[in-house]
Parts: C-alpha cells; sequence; structure tokens
C-alpha cells in the first residue's frame, strides 16, 4: 500500500511537470517579411512625403504561458536603408545621402528592458520598454511602447516612434536648389510580425 502511494505521488508529480512544460512556450522567433510593414512619414515646406521600407529582418524570443505573454527576453529589428522606397527617384536619392547609406547600410532597433507588461485584452498588451536605436552611426537610449498581440505562433508588435531627424547628425534632406525643405522630425509607423 505504501509503494502504491509513492507510485502515485510520482506519476502526479510527473503529470504536474508535463502539464506545466506543455504551456510555457519560450518562443524564438524571426521576422515574417510579408506580414510586417514600416513607414517613415515625413513633412516638407510644399508637402508631407512617406517611405515604405521593402526590406527588414529580426529576432525576438518571448515567453508565453497558456497563451498569455508573460516576458520578452530579447527582441532586435532591422531595416536595410537602400530599401526605403518612396517611388520617386529623387526622393530616394536625397533619403539614402542624408542617411549616408554607403557607410551606414542599416536602422536597427534592440531592446535593453521591459518596464511592464500590460493586458488590454484577450491576448493583446500594452509593453512599456526602452531599446537602443541606431540611425546613421548614432546610437540612442529611447522609451518605446509597443501593442502586441499574441495570434498562436505569431507576437505581433505595433506602434509609433516619433524622431529628431538632427539627434542623429542628420540633415533633414533638401531638393531643388534647396526650395523644397523636410521637417526634422518623423515619425515611423511600424506593425511587425514574429513567427
Amino acid at each position: 500500500m505504501k509503494k502504491l502511494k509513492i507510485n502515485q505521488n510520482i506519476f502526479l508529480a510527473f503529470l504536474l511537470l508535463f502539464c506545466s512544460i506543455s504551456t510555457l512556450k519560450a518562443q524564438d522567433s524571426k521576422v515574417v517579411l510579408s506580414e510586417s510593414k514600416l513607414t517613415v512619414l515625413g513633412t516638407s515646406n510644399v508637402h508631407d512625403w512617406e517611405i515604405e521600407a521593402k526590406a527588414m529582418n529580426g529576432k525576438s524570443h518571448s515567453t508565453i504561458v497558456g497563451g498569455v505573454l508573460k516576458g520578452i527576453k530579447s527582441l532586435d529589428f532591422t531595416v536595410e536603408v537602400e530599401q526605403l522606397v518612396s517611388g520617386r527617384k529623387g526622393m530616394d536619392a536625397n533619403t539614402l545621402k542624408a542617411l549616408n547609406s554607403k557607410t551606414y547600410k542599416n536602422i536597427q532597433f534592440k531592446l535593453v528592458n521591459v518596464a511592464k507588461i500590460t493586458s488590454t485584452s484577450s491576448n493583446q498588451y500594452t509593453v512599456e520598454t526602452q531599446g537602443d536605436l541606431t540611425v546613421s552611426g548614432v546610437t540612442k537610449r529611447i522609451n518605446q511602447i509597443f501593442l502586441v498581440k499574441v495570434q498562436g505562433s505569431k507576437t505581433i508588435f505595433s506602434g509609433k516612434t516619433k524622431i529628431d531627424m538632427t539627434q542623429y547628425n542628420i540633415k533633414p534632406p533638401k531638393a531643388l536648389m534647396g526650395t523644397i525643405k523636410t521637417g526634422a522630425v518623423v515619425i515611423v509607423d511600424f506593425k511587425v510580425t514574429y513567427n
């Protein structure tokens, strides 16, 4: 009888361990380009403008327990500068020149820490973070709020970031002999899927 009780306890302990492992997932994910979009929105003294990133990559490592986001261990995201496209050759050339794309090939965000994760609705969260943003060879630590959605094996990060180009030693591009001048501040609007 004592042996049977010990065996039952071992079985129960094994069952609990198996159940907790099956609900705890540490996901290593990569950017799904076909399900991701990043647009840079800017202004000028003539009209507003936008440029879209056609190539991007990155990795994330999130902890999900029973479908609930519990933590983000790492997150990085890279945009290839020469794949920022507006559809206007002159504007694209001015952008690449301003970003010094021959020397600095990528714009990169790398997570430093997660301050807070707040559940806003089923499978959706607001995540307050700090990260290092590198543009044109200059790295600045920024506060970034992500809206995160957990959808099966996918984790979707979205949000907006305001960037003052002059803080990254970038001279806002000009065109037509300086008659068209872009504003120093741009908004980066993104929705990036990791899987």
